[in-house]
């Protein structure tokens, strides 16, 4: 797939009804070897800000999660590659955080605090209308495509 081809994918997705995390992680399934069902479901508690409590984006998580398959760092005794991760994640992040400002969920959307609730908002016209989310999942996807690419 190609960089714009994942950007699209990742909105679309999101528009479907996914939370971020979701989104994002889902597009590169491939990527990390496992079915679109699996990574919805290992990703499922992530969205909102993990849990909803507005957070850390969830696209951001979703953006380390891949991290993980670019650069490994599984082997404890392997300093190197721990911080290569680390520089890996905090690149992307710090790329995102640019281009959108934050990397937090309720600055991202606005919000003074978070909501409160653990109750997923309805995913109606006027929630697409407010939410940046969708666009906010293209641009992460956008980010690990381009990263993907240089790192193989």
């Amino acid at each position: 797939m190609t960089v714009e081809e994942r950007q699209q994918r990742a909105g679309e997705l999101f528009k479907a009804g996914y939370n971020c995390c979701q989104a994002v992680a889902m597009t590169f399934a491939d990527v990390l070897g496992l079915p679109e069902d699996e990574v919805a479901r290992l990703t499922s508690g992530f969205g909102g800000g993990m849990g909803r409590m507005r957070e850390v984006c969830g696209t951001v998580s979703a953006m380390t999660l891949v991290a993980g398959k670019i650069i490994p760092a599984d082997d404890v005794s392997n300093k190197d590659a721990k911080t290569a991760n680390y520089a890996l994640v905090q690149e992307m992040a710090g790329e995102f955080k640019q281009m959108n400002g934050s990397i937090i969920c309720r600055e991202l959307l606005g919000l003074s605090k978070p909501e409160g609730t653990p109750v997923a908002s309805d995913r109606t016209p006027e929630y697409y209308k407010k939410r940046p989310c969708g666009e906010l999942c293209s641009i992460a996807a956008g980010i690990v495509a381009r990263k993907l690419k240089i790192e193989n």
